[in-house]
């Protein structure tokens, strides 16, 4: 079944991506300031804005951007999860 209200959430996950870039792009931090993780803190919800993109997007999912997101959200969030080895599980994502 169709559902009717998934172009107004595309829409509205758009909306939300480019105010999310716009602040990442603006935002002062270079890798190893202070400040740097909050400016990661924006790009994780940007790549979380593109998987929910993948996720609803009308038809068949398609894989290789489900990983893509899956990977990008992996290794941004590695550093606020040390122990977690996210980037480890992240690199598996491309193994066959």
């Amino acid at each position: 079944m169709k559902n009717p209200n998934i172009p107004t959430l595309m829409e509205t996950c758009w909306q939300l991506h480019n105010i999310i870039e716009e602040e990442y792009i603006a935002h002062p931090a270079k890798s190893g300031d202070a400040a740097w993780l909050e400016k990661r803190r924006l790009l994780l919800a940007d790549m979380a804005i593109h998987l929910l993109q993948t996720a609803i997007e009308p038809g068949d999912i398609k894989i290789e951007n489900l990983t893509n997101n899956l990977n990008a959200i992996l290794t941004i969030s590695d550093p606020f999860l040390p122990n977690a080895e996210l980037k480890r599980t992240a690199d598996k994502l491309y193994k066959r």
